[in-house]
């Protein structure tokens, strides 16, 4: 069962009205542009937990994952990876991290129009929650900042006050995400069919498919085909979204290196 982060987000006024139901977001792609995860890994390298190599290997990743979407192999590679370097790590190490994430990487990576709808749904009275591959630590720091209900997350083993390496039950992805609601609903006493949904990928319809109201949002071409075969709605928020993808498949995988390259380079200069 995925970890849950919880904060009181509900609009008493309107509370009765929307009684049983909830809006689960997403959040690499669909809340915030990227992996939130590559973020985190690169803090860790400046705090000398991580090495550049380490880095370097998400920041390709994180590169491939803006470029053509969410892939389920790169997800579990970069997930496994954080766990076996997280292993010996302190919890109030990465607690006072997630916070330092947030306010220097992820704050100005958050879409507004994803942000508003959070903000439309709680002002309904509807609770509000993350459902991420991210770390749960990762994902309630985010919910807690914007004073969403609460977050469902990928839950590290601890011991002692300790990572050690291994995960607690599964990453929280794909078809993990819609069983992770259904037990969700039946402790918050929600009705599925009558909650919506919101993600970017493809990967993410057992999550879609389990609530009355699916929403794609900055979706990648399955799932936009997808959503449009099934008359769902699609929010796109990337501005000039078009013109940008041809840019960037344009760019010769020389350019991506340099990129990368650069902006290593610039970590390593701090």
């Amino acid at each position: 069962m995925p970890d849950v982060t919880s904060n009181s987000a509900e609009a008493p006024s309107t509370a009765a009205v929307h009684q049983g139901e909830a809006a689960f977001f997403d959040v690499d792609n669909t809340l915030m542009k990227g992996a939130s995860l590559f973020h985190v890994a690169r803090k860790m390298y400046q705090k000398r937990a991580f090495t550049l190599q380490d880095v370097a290997g998400f920041a390709w990743k994180q590169a491939k994952f803006i470029l053509r979407g969410e892939n389920m192999n790169d997800v579990h590679s970069v997930q496994d990876s954080a766990q076996k370097l997280a292993a010996g790590i302190s919890t109030e190490f990465i607690r006072q991290l997630g916070e330092e994430v947030y306010d220097e990487m992820i704050v100005s990576k958050i879409w507004p129009g994803t942000k508003a709808l959070t903000q439309e749904h709680l002002k309904s009275g509807r609770q509000v929650w993350l459902v991420t591959a991210t770390p749960v630590e990762v994902a309630g720091v985010i919910a807690s900042r914007l004073n969403l209900t609460g977050a469902l997350g990928t839950v590290a083993e601890i011991a002692d006050g300790v990572y050690t390496g291994h995960l607690v039950g599964e990453i929280l992805h794909g078809p993990a995400k819609g069983r992770a609601i259904e037990e969700l609903a039946v402790r918050e006493d929600l009705d599925l069919t009558r909650c919506w949904a919101y993600s970017d990928s493809y990967n993410d319809i057992p999550l879609l498919t389990t609530v009355g109201n699916p929403v794609a949002i900055n979706p990648d071409a399955k799932l936009r085909k997808h959503a449009k075969e099934n008359n769902w709605p699609i929010y796109d928020y990337r501005s000039g979204r078009r013109a940008a993808t041809l840019g960037l498949k344009a760019a010769t995988g020389a350019g991506v290196v340099y990129g990368l390259w650069k902006g290593i380079s610039m970590m390593r200069k701090r």
